[in-house]
């Protein structure tokens, strides 16, 4: 009985005496099916016929006038995701409701660095307002493509039995009833071009359970509860729908941050420190990029590792 290594043998010098053309065809009936083209590669459509990447066609994609509608962008989080999403080459709506000073500010330091952007005064909680807001947004710089919900109120602390049902649905305003003004008045749109992207900003307090905040962390809860069932409903459309939950990043609304307190809560992170404003506007940034069209539905933390998602 002949070995492998006869067998081998044997076929080597079958190919030899068959010459390179009878060696191409066997090669190729005998090796495995390739990977269709179209999904990694697209034609460039130049009169050479040479290929693009698929990497570089979508980067370029960012930069033909897409717009994003950041709310709560006049300072912290809002304002460092606003000027990482100009940075992509997204023109930018930047929303405010009291900060005026402060979205100019934003404006200001993005067309600085060659980027498009403008300020629009709405409260994201009122429907009426948010429906103005859009319209405006739509007629000045063009439809929205990026819609990031950063908004925010204050989240006071209140143990169980000195909690309110109004102190909840305070908080439900901004993270459940909010990001669903928006997003009927945005959806309709991106279904139609067969693109968009939603991100909202959660926080790794629903991992944590923190004491005296059931009503923010509940409200939290319900944004992450959102942002999975809707990325279900909306990935046929070509819309992704994520969540970036940050961790403890001191911006203006924490005021002055001790010393006892920062160390207590560092000494916790594994990569020992508070994490920048700026790591959150990359992630955000990345989500609301053409590149991540297979990603949806998912909680990326930006916390140093503090909670495993």
């Amino acid at each position: 009985m002949e070995s492998s290594e006869d067998l081998r043998r044997v076929e080597r010098e079958r190919e030899r005496a068959a010459g390179p053309e009878s060696r191409a065809a066997t090669t190729s009936t005998t090796a495995e099916p390739a990977v269709s083209e179209p999904a990694v590669r697209e034609t460039a459509g130049g009169a050479d016929g040479r290929e693009e990447p698929l990497g570089a066609r979508v980067r370029a994609s960012d930069r033909s006038g897409r717009v994003a509608l950041v709310t709560g962008a006049s300072r912290g989080l809002g304002a460092a995701i606003a000027e990482a999403l100009a940075r992509n080459g997204l023109t930018v709506a930047i929303n405010f409701v009291r900060d005026e000073a402060g979205a100019r500010e934003v404006r200001r330091r993005i067309r600085a660095e060659g980027g498009t952007a403008e300020v629009f005064r709405a409260d994201v909680t009122d429907e009426a307002r948010v429906a103005e807001l859009c319209r405006a947004v739509r007629e000045t710089l063009g439809p929205v493509d990026v819609l990031v919900l950063n908004a925010t109120g204050s989240q006071p602390a209140a143990g169980v039995e000195d909690l309110s049902w109004q102190d909840m649905l305070d908080q439900l305003e901004f993270f459940v009833k909010s990001p669903l003004l928006l997003a009927k008045e945005v959806i309709p749109g991106m279904r139609e071009r067969g693109y968009g992207r939603i991100v909202n900003i959660g926080s790794e307090v629903v991992e944590l359970g923190v004491p005296e905040s059931s009503a923010y962390v509940a409200a939290k809860a319900a944004q992450l509860g959102l942002t999975r069932s809707w990325a279900r409903e909306l990935a046929p459309h070509g819309i992704t729908v994520n969540l970036v939950a940050p961790g403890w990043i001191p911006t203006e609304r924490h005021g002055t941050v001790t010393e006892e307190s920062a160390r207590a809560y560092t000494e916790r992170v594994p990569m020992g420190r508070f994490g920048l404003v700026e790591e959150v506007g990359t992630a955000v940034a990345h989500l609301a990029s053409a590149e991540a069209g297979f990603i949806t539905g998912q909680r990326l933390a930006v916390n140093g590792g503090n909670t495993l998602t």
